[in-house]
């Protein structure tokens, strides 16, 4: 019996908290995020729709889980995240013990806020058969490559050769919990 989509959502949840703690992964995702503009969390739902559930995203597809999450993104995770990392250094009266705990309650939002996209993402997923063999990591990889392809796309830059290794640490450690 194939899983409901809050089923799904619990699943690419539980998933993506998994990679993401795995060794490497984090610096990858910030690499990619900060070098590419990659939506991390879009990134871990393609990796989770490929090798919990076979199901490997075309670009039109990425697209339409961009096109979804967009708003959500930009208006809410985004500056709950641009917040956050302000203040570890200011402005005044931060840093301090005080506004470490105001910190870590951001930080909190903004877990909850990337929760939500993710059930955003699931909902979104397509509607259709898996792949019928297991996704191999090259296929994996190449899937991966086109979120980041069109990440970079759009802040007008080619995808540059240092996210090959953080492309690598995520496809490995999504191959790994996918056993």
């Amino acid at each position: 019996m194939a899983p409901t989509r809050p089923e799904l959502e619990a699943e690419c949840w539980a998933f993506a908290l998994a990679i993401y703690a795995r060794p490497g992964v984090a610096e990858a995702g910030l690499i990619l995020q900060n070098e590419a503009g990659v939506d991390v969390m879009l990134l871990l739902t393609t990796a989770f729709a490929a090798v919990k559930h076979r199901l490997l995203l075309t670009p039109d597809e990425i697209r339409a889980l961009d096109e979804a999450s967009r708003p959500w993104r930009e208006q809410i995770v985004w500056p709950l995240r641009t917040i956050r990392i302000e203040l570890k250094a200011g402005p005044q009266p931060a840093p301090s013990g005080e506004t470490e705990q105001f910190r870590s309650k951001v930080k909190a939002l903004e877990l909850a806020a990337e929760r939500l996209e993710n059930q955003l993402l699931v909902a979104c997923l397509p509607p259709r058969a898996p792949e019928k063999d297991i996704v191999r990591p090259e296929q994996l990889r190449a899937v991966l490559k086109n979120v980041i392809s069109f990440f970079a796309e759009r802040q007008g830059a080619a995808p540059k050769p240092v996210l090959a290794s953080s492309i690598d640490t995520i496809v490995e450690a999504a191959i790994q919990d996918a056993s």
